[in-house]
């Protein structure tokens, strides 16, 4: 499965959108997908061929942290994840089986897989967020 190409330093959230604050609970790179981890509160990479939990991504991180420090994500709106993201204008974006990767709808073909929806590509570059954590599973 191919996730997408994204430059850290070239994330951002779209104008007028809310954003969050948590605590990393792993490395995360900006752009990156979270799951919150209940047993410690702590925001780590969400992977859609863990389990529904790990698959639950709350948001995607606008910027780096190592464990234990903040981490500021985004969970609705537009978001910019760069020029070298190259997602397809109407395509829809789910969480991949990388971890904190997104990848492209059509990618994903393994069972046993989480689907969480993130949302739909508005431009090369921006995604517009709906995040939909299905706990559905592929047969």
């Amino acid at each position: 499965m191919v996730a997408l190409s994204i430059t850290a330093s070239q994330v951002q959230p779209g104008s007028n959108v809310a954003t969050k604050e948590g605590t990393a609970g792993a490395t995360i790179t900006a752009g990156q997908c979270l799951y919150l981890d209940s047993a410690t509160n702590t925001l780590k990479l969400a992977d859609a061929n863990d389990t529904a939990a790990v698959a639950a991504c709350v948001g995607i991180a606008l910027n780096g942290a190592s464990s234990g420090q903040p981490v500021e994500y985004q969970s609705v709106g537009s978001i910019t994840l760069g020029a070298g993201a190259s997602m397809t204008v109407g395509e829809i974006y789910l969480v991949s089986t990388t971890a904190g990767s997104i990848m492209p709808e059509a990618d994903i073909a393994t069972s046993n897989d989480y689907v969480t929806v993130l949302g739909v590509a508005t431009s090369a570059s921006v995604l517009k967020l709906s995040i939909n954590a299905s706990g559905a599973q592929i047969p």
